[in-house]
């Protein structure tokens, strides 16, 4: 190429406050093989595209690069303007003067000095770009959303609407997840239930929507569009097919005194069990670790009593592999435990608040349950210790939320909102009790929330108590919480009947694991990070698999369902084409030199490199070579890198081009 055009953007003033964009745009108008450069304002804007497809017009150029912010952002953008003026796609280049550049300098000589190198050296590696063509796959309309709670279930049912299958995969025995906890959900105080429950029946009727509950995910191979996934879908030993739902093992069980995990302790359930009444599925799981019959081999009478024959202590667990196209991950949160951290742990315990050993000191899940009219205590606050109504409760916010020293730095977004919807419960149920709430700042952003949060001050009459609380410990019947008032600057101690803990809310156990199974990232605190915070909050680095609900951040029960609508938009937007068109940059074997090793095989993460047998006219075998399969091949490099031979190339980032940059510098 021998007329490139070279487009100086000053990002408003993220580049220009930094770098002198007019002198950089005149030395590359210097650069040999450069026809044309030029700056403006924002080049990503409608009139800044419009220079670009003037500018390869008039002065017939046949090669484009942007210096701009990352290519993440706007190459796309720029390539689609470049394919509108004529021009090849990839032949249209972006250099980062932007993060690489005027983000991480400060002098002004240095940074604009770099920003023509980087601009150099990109013009070169635009005089060896080929004009290459988009690959085009077939998709597979079917989804998978991993999750089974209100964003798990929000994107089902969206997706299944609009007349695609969809795969609902939930390792617990029931779908709902924690809403399906909930007393009242805030700013409305309407019933979790009421409005979780018809969603949960509509799931398990739907005609589009296969239900995988008390499964997990085994393995994810394939890429966007034709995923294969293996699910493992434990044994449950009850045939769902052949059960009724009647409940008489469940009451026939001798074994009744086991924790239920759903009452957050507090109630009991038998070894045969279903999570709770409202239940989707409504057929009972076989508790193995606490079963008499698996335990020692004897019992048994829940197979004795089952009409339909439905128990059956021989199931094993299943392996199923199913093919989709695109992925929603919605695997929710769990609550911080303020019992004692194992070691090796980076996140430390609350020793001051007994390490979880007092027994009248709960976690705000665990008043819900309380509160809730199928809960354990049919809806009357009452201590987990003696059954006494409490008189005093004390409510403590940021309980590993915001506590650097704790290993934790982030807000959990929904406590001070829980809180505040706890005090108004709690008052209704006692109305001779008084509540009280440790705080350090009230956040509210929601609609109405404000205003419901002033509510519970104003009307409740509830106590707050803008402080931190230092310690608390048992006292006979009573736990004694010490704190601090800073707006008054005084100790206070109250002895308290009950105590409430607002715990951090983070992500559920073992999705550091899942997200290796996905090939997703994931932050320091194990919650799934989005391709972009503002641009593109659903989606993933990994194409085809998108993002819904508290895997990835804090949220409320709106912002949840918001996210899970949209992750589900963004499958529809997928599962709108027959074929899917898939950027060119992807490795190519020089056949010639393949010396048939494979290493290129053992280190590809997306098992796109085949055994290519090479024969004669008459058939016979001559030799075997690597093959890239274009439409697996994810793009990464790893087998250009690790080929001994150098028989690998990935289009769009050849030896040939990469050597042209190093020796433009």
């Amino acid at each position: 190429m021998s007329r490139i055009g070279v487009f100086v953007c000053h990002c408003g003033e993220n580049i220009s406050r930094t770098v002198d964009v007019e002198r950089v745009a005149e030395a590359a108008g210097h650069i040999s093989g450069v026809a044309y450069a030029t700056d403006y304002k924002y080049m990503c804007s409608d009139p800044g595209q419009g220079l670009l497809k003037k500018a390869v017009a008039e002065h017939k150029l046949d090669g484009l690069v942007v210096a701009a912010c990352s290519p993440r952002m706007h190459e796309k953008t720029f390539r689609n303007a470049a394919k509108a003026a004529g021009l090849n796609p990839f032949l249209c280049e972006m250099a980062n003067i932007r993060e690489h550049c005027s983000w991480v300098h400060e002098d002004r000589e240095e940074a604009t000095a770099k920003a023509i190198d980087i601009v150099r050296l990109m013009v070169e590696r635009v005089k060896k770009d080929k004009a290459l063509q988009p690959i085009t796959v077939p998709i597979t309309k079917r989804a998978l959303v991993i999750g089974g709670g209100i964003a798990g279930i929000q994107a089902a049912l969206d997706i299944a609407d609009c007349g695609h299958q969809v795969l609902l995969v939930e390792r617990e025995p029931s779908i709902g997840g924690h809403m399906a906890q909930l007393s009242e959900t805030f700013p409305t105080l309407d019933c979790s239930q009421c409005i979780m429950t018809p969603k949960m029946v509509d799931v398990a009727n739907h005609p589009n929507i296969k239900l995988y509950t008390w499964s997990e995910i085994e393995n994810v191979d394939g890429y966007i569009g034709n995923f294969q996934v293996t699910i493992r879908k434990k044994a449950r030993s009850v045939d769902m097919d052949k059960c009724t739902g009647c409940g008489v093992c469940m009451a026939k069980c001798p074994q009744k005194k086991i924790k239920s995990k759903f009452d957050c302790g507090l109630g009991t359930r038998p070894a045969i069990y279903v999570p709770f009444p409202q239940a989707v599925p409504n057929a009972p799981v076989i508790d193995r670790e606490n079963c008499t019959y698996f335990k020692s081999g004897k019992c048994g009478v829940c197979a004795k009593v089952c009409g339909p024959g439905a128990v059956d202590y021989d199931q094993q667990d299943e392996l199923i592999t199913e093919p989709v196209g695109a992925i929603v991950v919605a695997t929710g949160f769990e609550l911080y435990s303020i019992a004692e951290k194992p070691k090796g742990s980076s996140i430390k315990g609350y020793g001051e608040f007994g390490h979880g050993t007092i027994p009248d000191v709960i976690d705000g899940m665990t008043f819900e349950r309380l509160a809730s009219a199928s809960g354990p205590t049919g809806g009357k606050i009452l201590r987990p210790s003696d059954g006494r109504e409490p008189k005093q409760v004390v409510f403590v916010q940021c309980v590993g939320s915001r506590a650097r020293e704790k290993g934790i730095s982030y807000c959990s977004k929904v406590c001070c909102m829980y809180t505040a919807k706890h005090t108004m419960l709690y008052k209704h149920k006692v109305h001779d009790g008084q509540a009280y709430v440790f705080f350090m700042d009230a956040r509210t952003p929601g609609k109405s929330y404000d205003e419901f949060w002033r509510r519970a001050v104003e009307e409740e009459e509830a106590v707050y108590i803008r402080g931190m609380v230092s310690r608390l410990y048992q006292k006979g019947d009573k736990i004694v919480v010490m704190g601090s008032d800073v707006l008054v600057g005084v100790q206070v101690e109250i002895e308290a009947d009950l105590v409430v803990l607002a715990t951090a809310v983070q992500p559920r156990q073992g999705a550091d694991s899942l997200a290796q199974k996905l090939g997703i990232s994931y932050d320091t605190y194990n919650f799934y990070s989005e391709a972009h915070a503002k641009l593109k909050p659903v989606e993933c680095a990994t194409a085809g698999i998108y993002l819904a609900g508290a895997c990835q951040g804090p949220k409320d029960i709106p912002d949840t369902v918001s996210q899970a609508s949209a992750a589900a938009a963004k499958v529809m937007t997928l599962f709108a084409k027959d074929q899917l068109e898939r950027e060119p940059i992807v490795a190519r074997v020089n056949e010639r030199n393949c010396v048939a090793c494979f290493y290129c095989k053992k280190v590809c993460p997306y098992g796109a490199v085949e055994e290519k047998e090479i024969r004669d006219r008459q058939g016979n075998l001559v030799r075997v070579v690597a093959y890239v399969n274009p439409g697996v091949c994810g793009g990464c490099g790893t087998c250009q890198a690790t080929c001994p031979s150098k028989s690998v190339e990935l289009d769009g980032y050849t030896d040939e081009q990469v050597m042209a940059m190093i020796e433009a510098l």
